[in-house]
């Protein structure tokens, strides 16, 4: 029974801990596996490819679903909480890269699902210790929440401009420049305010154009308007992050949200760029 319970234990350590040299190992050998079922994935893809290699990758890939659902079998059978582990966001990724494999026994393009196993690789953040990296991500999720509003007025503002141009643009140009309908006038002033410019429909009357280049004058003037929102929300997070700090001096903890400098002892709150 102990040696049972020492096996479970050894092999918990290799599977799930990524601090160790066996756990490491172990990670990067899982990395190289799924990367390798990746690129067989995007080969077979190719016609050329899969017309001449479609049994051989076959093959191919149901040994990677194989070795993928024995690590699988092994998380939950080594984990102290299988159920948790099943249900947490690796377990989950786990599972998915699985189960395409199996549905392409019923329906062949089941197949090309197994691209989800890219999402397998954010176990490299385990690997190469890059997690704390990712708190950073919290900046960018408070600046988002602070800017949803102001970007969502922007966007109703752009809805109704291309709203106006379409139909305007409709009612100008007309069916036999293209213009078939309203929403047909939408898309291009979509494509137009968006400087994109597919070029699959033209205005062809002055008018048109010179409603046209109101509408590439309009993009350009709009365009930096969600990237200013955002960036300003972003710079408030990172300073509001900041006053939450302590006082590097005197350590005060508590400070006024527009302060740059201590109440307490005058010290600035703000470290300098080098």
């Amino acid at each position: 029974m102990d040696s049972n319970n020492n096996w479970r234990q050894r092999l918990y350590v290799m599977v799930f801990q990524s601090d160790t040299a066996a756990g490491r190992r172990f990670d990067s050998i899982l990395l190289l596996i799924i990367l390798a079922s990746l690129v067989v994935i995007i080969l077979d893809s190719i016609d050329e490819v899969h017309q001449n290699y479609a049994s051989v990758l076959a093959y191919i890939e149901w040994g990677f679903t194989i070795i993928f659902a024995i690590e699988y079998v092994l998380r939950l059978y080594c984990s102290p909480k299988p159920l948790r582990y099943a249900f947490s966001l690796y377990g989950l990724v786990d599972l998915l890269a699985i189960v395409p494999g199996i549905l392409a026994l019923y329906y062949s393009d089941a197949q090309f699902l197994l691209i989800i196993r890219i999402i397998r690789m954010l176990r490299i953040f385990r690997v190469l210790k890059l997690s704390p990296y990712l708190m950073q991500a919290n900046y960018l999720m408070s600046a988002l929440r602070g800017s949803k509003q102001k970007i969502v007025v922007f966007l109703l503002s752009v809805c109704t401009l291309v709203t106006v141009f379409g139909t305007l643009m409709y009612v100008i140009e007309g069916p036999e420049h293209g213009f078939t309908s309203i929403p047909k006038g939408i898309y291009w002033a979509i494509v137009t305010l968006t400087t994109v410019g597919f070029g699959d429909i033209v205005p062809k009357t002055p008018l048109g154009q010179v409603i046209s280049s109101l509408v590439m004058i309009t993009g350009y003037s709009i365009i930096a308007v969600p990237t200013g929102i955002f960036t300003a929300e972003l710079a408030n997070a990172m300073r509001g992050e900041q006053l939450q700090q302590d006082c590097p001096v005197c350590k005060k903890s508590s400070h006024e949200p527009n302060a740059a400098f201590c109440s307490r002892c005058g010290n600035s709150l703000f470290k300098k760029m080098e």
